[in-house]
């Protein structure tokens, strides 16, 4: 069975019409896909999303610097609290005395003591380095220094 050249041609017109069909409707597409809203095109809108990329990891290193001077600077913070009542006087009158320990995350700050007796109240404040001080610590000022250790 041959086929005539005139089917062969009638094929091929009728293929001919069936892509050419496409390929408009494929460059309709493409035109829409090209065009945004606004009169962008694609190419304007990568290049717009680039530029927001850009700003947003700039956002992220202003960000991570800034998270790394706070984390220094709370280090530096009052971080510890610890304060211990008691009774100087061993028996007589109540828990009117004190020692409160006020330490940073590295043990640094100051330890403050108040003595009450019955003619007077004596204030002491020494300074406290990596949890220790260069100066002699009552039992209830050391007590209140290792609590603050181990909170922290």
């Amino acid at each position: 069975m041959v086929i005539g050249t005139e089917v062969l041609l009638s094929v091929f017109i009728i293929a001919t019409v069936i892509l050419a069909f496409l390929v408009v409707r494929l460059e309709l597409k493409m035109r829409r896909f090209l065009s945004g809203r606004n009169g962008h095109n694609l190419e304007g809108l990568i290049r717009e999303i680039t530029k927001e990329v850009d700003q947003f990891n700039n956002f992220c290193k202003d960000t991570t610097e800034w998270k790394t001077a706070t984390n220094a600077k709370m280090r530096k913070a009052i971080r510890a609290i610890e304060t211990k009542r008691f009774n100087s006087l061993r028996g007589q009158g109540g828990n009117q005395s004190f020692a409160t320990a006020f330490l940073d995350e590295d043990g640094n700050g100051v330890v403050i003591s108040s003595l009450h007796a019955r003619e007077r109240i004596s204030v002491f404040a020494k300074p406290i380095k990596e949890y220790a001080s260069e100066y002699e610590l009552s039992e209830e000022e050391a007590e209140v220094i290792e609590r603050s250790h181990t909170r922290l």
